[in-house]
């Protein structure tokens, strides 16, 4: 199988958190053809467990789907800036705790039939309270949820935020994988 070719790129579109441009391709069959990409730096997502196997998530409303979502913490990596530190710095950003540890889990494109977002997941683990040091996070409030709950409210739709249903399936799968009873 031939991968497509670009042929031509225009910038449509450059914002504060994406961008937006129309590639035209030559596709496997020759064809020409236009993709419309948004291009957006990587970001983390980070499964961050308390000392009672709790899983700490922020419920926050999102503007573009008009609802609030429970999710993992979250965000995007800044120029220079490594997936490690984005995570302890958007951990305190969120919910108010620095990571002791941090461990990778793996991680996966968010959008690739159009978009550039490589999201690099992670595990956090012996968290130490501290401030909430964002400026917005008076709309996000703190959910902790028993890490053997996860699978349930992903099943009853409650969690339907792709990333954290990724991430917390790949945790949970890892989990088990290195349990002695497996």
């Amino acid at each position: 199988m031939k991968p497509e070719r670009r042929i031509d790129t225009q910038q449509i579109y450059r914002g504060r958190a994406i961008s937006l441009r129309v590639d035209t391709v030559e596709d496997a069959s020759g064809a020409e053809t236009a993709r419309e990409i948004v291009e957006r730096s990587d970001c983390v997502a980070a499964v961050a467990l308390d000392e009672q196997d709790n899983v700490l998530l922020v419920s926050q409303f999102r503007h573009a789907v008009g609802e609030f979502l429970l999710e993992i913490p979250a965000g995007g990596i800044d120029p220079g800036e490594e997936p490690v530190d984005t995570v302890r710095r958007e951990l305190q950003e969120e919910i108010g705790f620095f990571p002791g540890r941090v461990e990778k889990l793996g991680g996966f494109y968010a959008i690739p039939g159009y978009g550039t977002e490589y999201l690099h997941c992670f595990t956090a683990t012996d968290l130490v309270p501290g401030r909430l040091t964002a400026e917005d996070t008076a709309s996000i409030e703190l959910v902790r949820v028993p890490s053997g709950e996860i699978p349930r409210l992903i099943g009853s739709g409650t969690i339907r935020d792709a990333k954290s249903i990724a991430a917390l399936l790949l945790f949970l799968f890892l989990r088990n994988e290195q349990s002695p009873d497996s």
